[in-house]
């Protein structure tokens, strides 16, 4: 089992006050429809901070809001004391940034990809060439230098496209969902890899849908539905505040049956498609009213993020 988050100040030995990242009453609308409504969060340095929530829950706009790529309607963005959008300029020199999607020159080798990107930050060739080792092999792409990026993997992409962000030796990150579509062996190397930027001090703003990875690497998390807060804290302490007991997953069978034939020992239950959720401060009692009963496979387990999003939303996440 993964390790629970160490916290930033786990991390760096003290209490951290320095805040990174603060939105207050922030609100942004394309048209009639609010994507972050009347938003506020802080991220403290060296913390990594996520935010979870379906397609569609304002999480991108949130990074281009930071970033001053997008202008709120009301309310107040700073990023590392720089007030944004105003001075988004001045902000951005000190962040790095992985898009949803790669943005890589695919004709360009990986080391000429590091080289145009530095120039963005008016970076030297030699300057560029200093860093490349060190950032080749924080990607594990030593062997890769001089292969086009057509010929990497989509892992290796990822973990070029996280390198390249580095260049500039920022002090914040912006990860905007840094793992979809790849395979779990690659998933797992980007956080090993994003667990190692932390361990530096680096500060981590992580957008996902996937919530074993917020699970794994956040110290916070700020839920979000249709731009909405509806949630925030450790995720270890949302899964003890929302659901506190373990769970009972019942698959085969009418789970509308089922529901109601464990309903008095279940402090909630949850159907979801043709599963039935049951959340039950004594499982051995709901697990011995269904012995017996045939067609059914049972997986008792502890809680987790997704049981914290069916709590307060009623529904699974979206892809």
């Amino acid at each position: 089992m993964e390790p629970a988050p160490v916290t930033p100040a786990d991390r760096g030995g003290g209490r951290v006050s320095n805040v990174a990242i603060d939105f207050t009453a922030v609100k942004k609308s394309y048209g009639e429809k609010v994507v972050v409504d009347q938003l506020s969060f802080t991220v403290a340095s060296g913390e990594c901070f996520g935010l979870l929530g379906p397609n569609g829950a304002g999480k991108s706009t949130i990074a281009r809001l930071m970033l001053g790529m997008s202008t709120p309607e009301a309310g107040k963005i700073t990023v590392l004391g720089e007030k944004v959008p105003a001075r988004a300029r001045l902000a951005r020199k000190r962040i790095g940034v992985v898009p949803q999607a790669d943005n890589l020159d695919l004709e360009f080798t990986v080391r000429e990809n590091l080289l145009v990107f530095g120039r963005y930050f008016g970076m030297t060739a030699k300057d560029v060439e200093k860093i490349t080792p060190s950032l080749l092999e924080f990607a594990r792409l030593e062997s890769k230098a001089d292969a086009r990026v057509t010929e990497l993997s989509g892992g290796m992409k990822r973990r070029l496209t996280l390198a390249r962000a580095l260049i500039n030796d920022p002090e914040i990150l912006i990860l905007d969902e840094p793992t979809t579509g790849l395979d779990p062996h690659a998933r797992h190397l980007i956080w090993e890899r994003l667990r190692a930027l932390l361990s530096r001090g680096k500060t981590i703003l992580l957008t996902t849908h996937f919530m074993e990875e917020a699970e794994r690497l956040c110290d916070r998390l700020c839920v979000l539905e249709a731009g909405r807060k509806i949630a925030e804290g450790p995720p270890h302490t949302l899964i003890d505040e929302q659901i506190g007991c373990p769970v009972i997953e019942v698959y085969g069978g009418d789970p509308n049956e089922l529901c109601g034939l464990i309903k008095p020992l279940a402090q909630r239950t949850e159907i979801s498609g043709e599963t039935l959720f049951c959340y039950a401060p004594n499982p051995e009692q709901v697990l011995a009213r269904l012995r017996g009963r045939t067609g059914l496979r049972l997986l008792q387990r502890p809680p987790n993020l997704e049981d914290v999003f069916l709590r307060l939303t009623g529904r699974e996440m979206r892809d």
